[in-house]
């Protein structure tokens, strides 16, 4: 331990001066304040003497220059070898992010203990020096202090901010050598870390084994699970942490409502709303726009603006939630009325306001509004358009049949390009029949995600269109050659509060021979109505016949025809997909829809697609092969 020394700096009592035979001015002044000092009782400067008032006046500092005179009167009175006070002095330095201080001071400690360490490494984590962080704490390994649990979940964030998985994995086997795998704090921090490295079954096990779970740990699986695609199993998570008896604060609640937003289940949001409603969660700005976001996504926009109206507090991210609900409702109209009437309110637009606006034009065929939005960002709003603005507009444009405005639009711009670009020119080519500008697309998609086996189905379907079959053959082989495997479609529909999911040719559904019997029913009934099958969406070098069977057992039809059996007469079918819906099943929602008098809410990868009598409640022109058999 230190030890603290005498002060240095008041004069002891039996001090004497030395003067000459002519004393000066200087000399008798000083020798005043001697008398002075001397007839001072020393109880007076008692408190230069304890080391708590080295700490209130740390904590009273609001600048470096401040800290700075305190470090001084530390130094100079001997109460740098006072641990809590030198350790104290250096979370300061760090408070007021003067690392280079902060590690000249920890490099001068004669003894370091956990504190010192923890100190400096969180110093370095907040401060973003995650090289420093790092060898900070391979020092404090080296230095044969057991971490403590303050030090590690700094450098387990660390990891997580950035995506350092195999450093994760090491700062892990730290955990367990230290016999730390039972302490919350630090588990919690292990199981984020994997979770937003994607790596969301090392963050279940570890959830699992724990012993005791509190709100906190919860909450970041629950998070985690709803960030990682496993929407089905945060709701899961949280009727059992409910079981268990952890009450959820807003935090997980507000995780519980975009975990219903992605996976798009009516009835599981309106159970939530229910808890959050008995249960008198406030609905701020976060949980009421996570609300608008929540039944949106389920295929309820109005709904959605009802929760909208009904808060008190509205910011630009609440705005532009209902403004791009609108969008992928196909409400563009809507989406733009809104613009104003945000702006009236005195809030001023961002970039997400602008994305959700041209997204929202894209998709309804306001093309001269969606200019004036685009030109009118930076003149008159101070916002820059990135990429995802240009993205817009190159969708925009393209859906409207203006492929070379949106290649001169690619060509003119300043900023680096990136693949929902060329995703947005391709789809626009490949609908346009624009088949070189396609491959051309579809090529710098590769370049940029070589891995990604999506870029590539794209152009084997391009390929497979145009009856390029030789060349759609080789991109297949090199898909193989390379183990690309491409994302899977699927469909899922809510029945019975219960989500049941369908793939292309399905037969594992325990109704699959009601299914296929219903939906070879309905084909006949849609073929009477004027229903022609589009085996343009089956891309293989197959006969007509065979493209039949395959375009009749893609995922959508078979979930629809799931619906009707297994829903009331006259109820609305609601399905979801995790790709884009195909302009056959397009066509197919729309007379299933005049034939049983049902309306259809569809929910693709881009929006939402709403059929009623035969008729498209919203524009809806713009489709992918989305299964390819």
């Amino acid at each position: 331990m230190f030890k603290s020394k005498t002060p240095k700096i008041f004069p002891s009592k039996y001090a004497t001066l030395c003067y000459s035979s002519a004393p000066s001015i200087a000399e008798a002044n000083t020798h005043h304040h001697q008398l002075v000092l001397e007839q001072t009782p020393i109880s007076q400067f008692s408190h230069y003497f304890d080391p708590r008032f080295y700490l209130s006046q740390l904590i009273k500092c609001k600048n470096l220059y401040q800290v700075k005179q305190v470090h001084a009167q530390i130094t100079t009175n001997g109460f740098l070898e006072n641990q809590i006070v030198a350790n104290k002095l250096l979370y300061i330095y760090c408070l007021h992010e003067s690392l280079d201080d902060s590690y000249a001071l920890f490099c001068g400690f004669s003894e370091k203990n956990a504190v010192s360490w923890s100190v400096m490494v969180g110093g370095y984590a907040k401060a973003g020096d995650f090289m420093n962080c790092f060898r900070t704490f391979k020092e404090y390994l080296r230095s044969g202090v057991r971490p403590d649990t303050y030090t590690l979940p700094f450098v387990i964030r660390v990891c997580r901010d950035t995506m350092d998985l195999q450093m994760g994995r090491l700062i892990h086997n730290v955990v367990y050598k230290c016999g730390l795998l039972l302490d919350n704090f630090v588990v919690a921090a292990l199981v984020d870390m994997y979770s937003k490295c994607k790596v969301i079954g090392d963050a279940k096990q570890l959830f699992d084994g724990m012993p005791k779970r509190d709100i906190v740990t919860w909450t970041v699986m629950i998070g985690a699970c709803t960030e990682c695609g496993d929407p089905t199993e945060a709701l899961v998570l949280f009727d059992q942490m409910r079981e268990e008896g952890v009450v959820p604060d807003k935090v997980a609640v507000v995780n519980v409502v975009n975990a219903c937003a992605k996976i798009g289940a009516m009835h599981k949001a309106k159970l939530v709303h229910e808890y959050i409603v008995k249960n008198k969660f406030s609905f701020d700005v976060v949980l009421g726009t996570a609300m608008v976001d929540m039944y949106a996504k389920c295929g309820s926009v109005d709904v959605a603006r009802e929760v909208f109206d009904g808060l008190r507090e509205k910011n630009v991210i609440t705005w532009s939630a209902m403004i791009a609900a609108y969008g992928y409702h196909g409400q563009g109209n809507k989406a733009v009325d809104m613009f104003p009437i945000m702006l009236r309110t005195g809030i001023l637009p961002n970039k997400i306001t602008f994305v959700s606006l041209l997204y929202a034009c894209s998709h309804s065929g306001l093309v001269e509004e969606g200019k004036q939005l685009f030109n009118s960002m930076q003149k008159e709003y101070g916002v820059k358009p990135d990429i995802k603005h240009f993205t817009c507009m190159v969708d925009l444009l393209g859906r409207a049949g203006k492929i070379d405005d949106s290649l001169k639009l690619i060509e003119d711009m300043a900023v680096e390009k990136d693949e929902g670009l060329w995703g947005a020119l391709l789809g626009a080519c490949r609908i346009h029949g624009r088949v070189e500008l396609a491959e051309m697309a579809a090529k710098s998609l590769i370049e940029l995600q070589p891995e990604n086996a999506g870029h590539y189905v794209l152009l084997s379907n391009i390929y497979a269109k145009a009856g390029k079959w030789q060349d759609m053959a080789k991109i297949r082989e090199l898909m193989s050659h390379q183990k690309l495997k491409k994302v899977p479609g699927w469909t899922w529909i809510e029945v019975d509060n219960k989500i049941h999911r369908f793939s292309v040719g399905d037969h594992t559904h325990p109704l699959s021979k009601e299914i296929y019997e219903k939906l070879k029913y309905l084909l006949k009934e849609l073929e009477i109505s004027g229903y022609v099958p589009d085996t343009n969406f089956v891309l293989h070098d197959v006969d007509e016949e065979l493209k039949l069977g395959n375009l009749f057992s893609h995922s959508e039809k078979l979930a629809i025809a799931f619906g009707l059996i297994s829903t009331p007469e006259q109820s609305t079918i609601r399905i979801m997909k995790n790709l884009r819906v195909c302009g056959d099943c397009h066509t197919f929602c729309k007379f299933v829809s005049q034939v049983t008098s049902r309306v259809i809410i569809v929910r693709d990868a881009n929006r939402f697609h709403h059929f009623k009598e035969g008729t498209i409640g919203t524009e809806s022109h713009f489709f992918s092969q989305c299964e390819y058999h």
